[in-house]
């Protein structure tokens, strides 16, 4: 599993797993565009069940500038999951520098009904060097 999601946070029996990709297909380094795909899954070892409500990413470019994203869910849903259940998803930043990081954390509700935050691991943003 490491090799595959080698960022990876853990908070209260909640692992959030991270692997990125850089996409040339969608980047014009020429434009000052650079585009990767991130795969998170989000697994819950915990003993209740845990809704994810809302998102919160610190995007930081190659110039340090930091550009904040918040919303409810993820891809458009606020998934459930249970206890021993695992949830995956794929989205996509782009960037005007071909270098940056990203990290944040998720608002959940237990069972329970108490809410608490999910950190979700930093992880770099990095072009492959393309030149002579």
């Amino acid at each position: 599993m490491k090799a595959l999601f080698p960022h990876v946070a853990e908070t209260r029996g909640i692992s959030v797993r991270v692997a990125v990709s850089y996409l040339p297909e969608q980047s014009e380094p020429g434009r000052g565009r650079w585009f990767w795909a991130y795969h998170v899954r989000i697994e819950n070892d915990g003993a209740q069940a845990v809704q994810l409500l809302t998102r919160h990413w610190i995007v930081t470019d190659g110039r340090g500038a930091r550009h904040p994203v918040e919303g409810e869910g993820v891809v458009g849903e606020q998934p459930l999951i249970a206890p021993g259940a695992s949830f995956d998803y794929v989205s996509g930043c782009p960037l005007a520098t071909p270098t940056g990081s990203m990290q944040g954390s998720y608002h959940v509700v237990a069972e329970s009904g108490e809410l608490f935050d999910v950190a979700i691991p930093k992880f770099a943003l990095i072009a492959p060097a393309v030149g002579p």
